[in-house]
Formats: structure tokens, C-alpha cells, sequence
């Protein structure tokens, strides 16, 4: 049990630090004050995950942007809170929690979503831009173009899986978190907010829209088993702003081991 109680106070990503020094909204963690960065980051954590998946990147760019990562409900500190059900749940969350007075600011925004969170931060974009708000870069990491078919073929869904399956795909994407997943205790504690987050994928249907004006920056493990680069590369039909598509080593979360690069990739585009 002490194992599985670790997992849900997020000692394994980040500690209990996660929460952030001023955390004052239950969807927005700011680890690092960053007042003198010209620009703000938004980070939207993959399928399971949590804020704290960003902590290392906050404290990687904190000088150039402030990151507030996004805590979705029925993890960590969230734990005993209903699940997000809808892609428009989240984005209607976190917008609000962000024209709050603790976090309204002036500075440029922009988002950045890995896997799952890329479709989030994506119609956070729509979002920011039907209301008049361009965001200074939307990043779209290790998640093919929304436009096309999901799950892609050959790769079956999730959300109503058992257990086997679902810890055979997450060994298959890899990530630190997948090796702690191979304990039953937490697989226990970190399995409904995993078929949560499946099912609203699953349940979310894009819709064509009017192409974005701000910059696109597609980001993508080499080795990645489940979103090769030319489905990255979609991306591309959803901005008339600038696009730029990297592919750096590694697989899902290559972003572990290339987070100098995927630094520079970050601030050099939001510079």
C-alpha cells in the first residue's frame, strides 16, 4: 500500500512539490515563478499523466517562459474527482482557470500538449482564437493531425480493455512511468484515470473549422510505434501560420531523454 500511496500523492513525478509554490486552481500547477519570462507556456499532460510530467521543462526554460501545466481531475492531489468525460470539459476548465485574477496576465500565451494533450491544447487554440486571442505557438507532441482517423488501423481502443492490454500498450510506448505500472497496487490507483482519458479520446470527433493563424510546431519520437512522422506532419492542415515539424531519437516519450533539444525547439519559437 505504501507503494500505490506514493503514486497518488505523485512521488514519481515530481514529489509533493508537484502542487506548485502558489497554487491556488485545482487545473493549473505553476512550479517555477517565472515573472521576468516574456511569455507564458500552457502544458497539457498525456493520457494517465499528471502536471508533474512537466516539472523538468519548467525548470528547463523558466528564464525564457513561465510553464503552468494542467492538472486534469482523478489524479494525484485530484484523486477523488470525477474524471474529465469531453475534450470540451478540460478546455472549458482550463480556460477559466486562467482568467482568473491569479493567473490573468498580459503576457503572450502559448500551449504545448504531448500525446492526448495535444488534442486538448489543439482546441484550446480554436478556442483562444474564435474569442479573439492568438496564441503565440500551439506545440503538438508525439500525436498524429486530428484530422485524420483514430485510433489509426491496426491499433485497437483502449477504454474498454482489460488490464493485460492496457499495460501491454504502455510497455509498447514506454516512459518511465511504464516500468511502475507493472506493480499491481498501482495499476489499481492509476487505471480509471487511464480509461478516462482513453475513453474521452475515443469519444472525441474533430471537426473541420476554420485553420488556425498561429505557428504549428509538430514534435515526434523517431522511433515512436504509434504516430509515425508523416501523420505529425498533418498538423500542417490546421494552421495558415507557420509550420515546422521535428522529429527527434526515441519513441512516445522521447521528450524524457531530449529535453535539451526540445528546449531550444520550444524557446526558439516562442522567441
Amino acid at each position: 500500500m505504501l507503494l500505490a500511496a506514493a503514486f497518488r500523492r505523485g512521488a514519481f513525478a515530481g514529489g509533493e512539490e508537484d502542487r506548485g509554490d502558489d497554487d491556488v486552481s485545482r487545473w493549473i500547477r505553476r512550479f517555477h515563478k517565472a515573472p521576468d519570462a516574456p511569455v507564458r507556456l500552457v502544458c497539457f499532460p498525456h493520457a494517465g499523466g499528471s502536471a508533474g510530467t512537466f516539472v523538468q521543462l519548467s525548470a528547463a526554460i523558466r528564464r525564457r517562459a513561465e510553464v503552468l501545466a494542467v492538472q486534469y481531475p482523478g489524479r494525484q492531489d485530484r484523486f477523488g474527482e470525477p474524471c474529465a468525460t469531453g475534450a470540451d470539459e478540460v478546455v472549458d476548465a482550463v480556460l477559466h482557470a486562467l482568467a482568473q485574477p491569479e493567473h490573468d496576465d498580459p503576457r503572450p500565451l502559448g500551449l504545448f500538449g504531448h500525446s492526448m494533450g495535444a488534442v486538448l491544447a489543439f482546441e484550446t487554440a480554436r478556442r483562444m482564437e474564435r474569442a479573439g486571442t492568438r496564441p503565440a505557438a500551439l506545440f503538438v507532441s508525439a500525436r498524429q493531425g486530428p484530422s485524420l482517423p483514430w485510433p489509426p488501423p491496426g491499433v485497437p481502443t483502449l477504454h474498454d480493455a482489460d488490464p493485460a492490454r492496457i499495460l501491454n500498450e504502455l510497455r509498447l510506448l514506454g516512459g518511465s512511468a511504464a516500468e511502475l505500472l507493472t506493480s499491481p497496487e498501482v495499476m489499481e490507483y492509476a487505471l480509471p484515470a487511464l480509461r478516462a482519458d482513453y475513453r474521452l479520446l475515443h469519444a472525441y470527433a474533430y471537426q473541420s473549422a476554420q485553420p488556425l493563424q498561429c505557428p504549428v510546431i509538430g514534435l515526434a519520437g523517431a522511433d515512436d510505434p504509434r504516430v509515425p512522422g508523416d501523420g505529425v506532419r498533418a498538423w500542417a492542415r490546421e494552421t495558415r501560420g507557420p509550420f515546422a515539424h521535428h522529429v527527434l531519437p526515441g519513441g512516445h516519450f522521447y521528450i524524457e531523454n531530449e529535453l535539451p533539444q526540445v528546449t531550444e525547439i520550444i524557446t526558439d519559437a516562442l522567441a
